[in-house]
């Protein structure tokens, strides 16, 4: 079969290697789409802390069942599927608690371990999630952000009734908006200083889409949601610029959430957030039960992903697609890997 092997930053090779067995608990999934993600675009630069190389990437995935191991009995062949690209201990303290999303020797499938950018992918069925067989194999490779999303907007607890302001119209603050919105939240209004990004939300249906080239952020949350602003900030651009509004601007006593991985060393003012009695949070990755309430909240049509598809490229033109980003920055938000389509 045909991997993808990036050998060095900026440099991708394709190599013909044996396909895997498949052990008695594992599945052998045909892989179909890839999803390209801001931690790829960083080991693509060379710029990803905890990765070195040669890597095989890919964790945001779709594909089929094609082969069981001999215990697996929840799965069929020919089940559209994705993968959880997490690898974790089971025996420390976070794993032990159910939180082995924070686990102390956590691996991540195309970072620190091998990735699924490959003709066929063997994994431990546990990994394995389905997904609906009317849902696009593209649609498949994005519920893992989605999962990303779902879990983020969940550190505040449940949203129902709230007014959410999200800082970052890219593809996760897209997704946390709609998740936001589609867990019962009252109101959502996301912000960001591209244009496309923010006609792509209103498209997915996120009640107030604001410019902060053009608009104090300060005065849109207030014209959004009245003198009491948002009961929760989400910053899913993770700067100092955005850090720095949420913490500007946030109603005494209220919720941030850091989503973003944050661009560098932080300089935001402490003294405001202590002050003002802020609760800062963070979020990171996501569960199993995460990946199930993406899923269903693309069934009842709460969450758009087609939309926010911007282009697909074919498995042996995977440098290209970074190339594309690179040079598309402002006007791309999902690229997509077709590994099938040679």
């Amino acid at each position: 079969m045909l991997q993808q092997i990036m050998t060095k930053p900026g440099e991708i090779i394709f190599k013909e290697v044996p396909v895997p067995e498949v052990n008695a608990d594992q599945v052998k999934v045909k892989i179909m789409n890839i999803g390209v993600c801001g931690s790829d675009i960083h080991v693509y630069h060379g710029k990803h802390p905890f990765t070195s190389y040669p890597v095989t990437q890919g964790h945001e995935v779709s594909g089929e069942i094609v082969e069981l191991g001999k215990a697996v009995t929840e799965f069929q062949v020919g089940q559209k599927v994705t993968i959880e690209p997490q690898v974790y201990c089971g025996e420390c303290y976070p794993c032990r608690h159910g939180k082995y999303n924070l686990c102390e020797e956590l691996k991540v499938m195309g970072f620190q371990t091998t990735g699924t950018a490959s003709e066929f992918f063997v994994v431990d069925a546990s990994k394995v999630t389905p997904i609906p067989e009317d849902m696009s194999f593209e649609e498949g490779a994005m519920i893992e952000p989605l999962a990303v999303a779902v879990h983020g907007v969940k550190q505040v607890g449940d949203v129902t009734g709230m007014n959410i302001a999200v800082l970052g119209a890219g593809p996760i603050g897209n997704l946390v908006a709609q998740a936001a919105k589609g867990m019962g939240a009252a109101r959502v209004m996301v912000t960001d200083v591209s244009d496309l990004r923010l006609e792509k939300a209103k498209e997915c249906g996120v009640d107030v889409c604001v410019n902060t080239r053009e608009t104090d952020f300060g005065e849109a949350m207030v014209e959004a949601f009245g003198p009491d602003k948002a009961d929760v900030i989400y910053d899913c651009a993770g700067n100092n610029i955005t850090m720095g509004q949420a913490i500007k601007y946030a109603r005494k006593g209220s919720t941030i959430v850091l989503v973003a991985v944050f661009a560098g060393m932080a300089e935001i003012d402490l003294a405001v957030a202590n002050d003002h009695e802020l609760d800062i949070k963070s979020t990171m990755m996501y569960r199993h039960e995460d990946y199930l309430d993406g899923i269903r909240l693309v069934n009842e049509e709460k969450v758009h992903l087609r939309p926010m598809i911007s282009k697909t490229f074919k498995f042996k033109d995977y440098l290209q697609a970074y190339k594309y980003i690179d040079d598309n920055r402002e006007t791309t938000m999902k690229v997509i890997i077709n590994v099938q389509e040679k």
